[in-house]
């Protein structure tokens, strides 16, 4: 699609401006305007700040997403300076979530990036209810199923993924209204 026309047809739709059109020009030919809409209202809660939740982070941020909260009540340790690359040198002992929080910020101004020292056994299940997407990152098997059963509820979409070494994890939960499709390769 020539790009004139989808800057054309985002101006008359009344849902993008100037700048987010050519902020979000490549994603937008990519998977559309009616999927880039859906991103720019997503509100995500990102559990867990360590080189897994900052590679998430960013590629989250990136997409133009409403709001991402930062959760992790961890602080930063030596491991964690060669492995989350939002880390300032001075980092070392401090939040992890809040260490991370101004480089996050600076990769889209766009997107209202906060960050929580909690940790989410200390949370109430209603302040989940205000996410749209939950990712779960280094989390134990009562906290994920915990999670599970106030997104599922919910229908909030859920991710729970974790690292280890060269072996790592992942657990999507879509809801019970998400329809999978079959995707067959040409090849």
């Amino acid at each position: 699609m020539p790009k004139l026309f989808i800057e054309e047809q985002l101006r008359e739709a009344g849902m993008f401006t100037d700048f987010e059109s050519s902020l979000y020009d490549r994603q937008i030919r990519l998977w559309g305007v009616e999927a880039q809409k859906r991103l720019n209202n997503a509100r995500i809660l990102i559990i867990g700040m360590a080189g897994l939740g900052a590679e998430v982070s960013k590629n989250i941020i990136l997409g133009g997403v409403k709001s991402v909260v930062l959760m992790d009540h961890r602080n930063v340790s030596k491991i964690d300076m060669s492995s989350q690359f939002f880390l300032a040198k001075d980092s070392l002992g401090q939040n992890r979530a809040a260490a991370s929080l101004v480089r996050a910020q600076l990769l889209n101004p766009m997107v209202d990036v906060v960050a929580s020292s909690a940790s989410p056994d200390d949370k109430n299940d209603m302040f989940f209810e205000q996410f749209t997407v939950i990712c779960a990152i280094g989390c134990t098997k009562t906290q994920i199923n915990r999670l599970n059963q106030i997104t599922r509820q919910c229908d909030i979409k859920f991710f729970a993924a974790d690292v280890f070494g060269f072996t790592s994890y992942i657990f999507t939960d879509l809801g019970k209204n998400h329809k999978y499709s079959k995707y067959e390769s040409p090849y």
